[in-house]
């Protein structure tokens, strides 16, 4: 009697072996993103000294083993979280800067809300109140901040306020200055989310929206009335 034919290769009975190797192939390629959210989420509620490559592993649903093969060390597990949530937005915040073309109030106004609705609504403002936080401890984390965030954003901040003055739109500024105007109330904002906004009663809290288009009416208009002597 003649020998039975072997399966073919797309036989029914060789795919229970072919669809768990498509899961593991797309499990590996989600995981350093996987590793990236978990590794925000625990740097934000622990901090960065409080936190341990284990618990991110963890979190994550992965082996410490396999973390360290797409991040070599928890510095730069936070440098990925850094580029991947706040740093890498800034190519496509000067591009938008490029081509708004309304005039430089409503371009100042719709930086500091898109601000607020890419960052500040999300887990990564957490970030800030990290790096202020631990700075002294770990100097080397607060350069990179530095570089990648703090310059970037000073830089985007400072076209801004030189579009408005170059177009007659604002008076002749102090730009060095004038930048840490515009930043100071969102850093405000974001330390009052991470630390005293969970403790306050509802009839205490801040409106985010509000208090970013008061300080933006401030900026543009100061607080003397119409006529009234500096």
């Amino acid at each position: 009697m003649p020998a039975p034919p072997a399966p073919h290769p797309h036989d029914a009975a060789s795919e229970p072996d072919a669809e768990p190797r498509q899961r593991r192939a797309r499990r590996k390629e989600a995981r350093p993103g996987e590793l990236v959210d978990a590794a925000l989420q625990l740097f934000v509620e622990k901090g960065f000294a409080a936190t341990r490559v284990e618990e991110v592993a963890a979190l994550a649903g992965v082996s410490k083993g396999t973390l360290f093969l797409y991040f070599p060390s928890k510095e730069e597990l936070f440098k990925a979280v850094v580029r991947e949530t706040i740093a890498g937005r800034f190519t496509e915040w000067n591009e938008e800067l490029d081509q708004f073309s309304g005039n430089s109030a409503e371009l100042l106004r719709y930086c500091m809300q898109s601000w607020w609705e890419r960052i500040g609504m999300t887990a990564a403002s957490g970030i800030t109140k990290l790096v202020m936080s631990e700075a002294g401890m770990f100097p080397e984390i607060a350069a990179f901040y530095q570089q990648e965030v703090i310059g970037p954003g000073h830089d985007l901040l400072r076209r801004v306020l030189q579009r408005g003055i170059d177009r007659g739109e604002f008076r002749p500024l102090r730009l060095e200055h004038a930048v840490y105007s515009l930043i100071a109330p969102m850093i405000f904002l974001l330390m009052w989310k991470h630390s005293m906004a969970p403790c306050c009663p509802a009839s205490e809290q801040i409106d985010p929206v509000g208090f970013i288009d008061n300080q933006v009416d401030l900026l543009l208009h100061g607080m003397l009335a119409s006529g009234q002597p500096l």
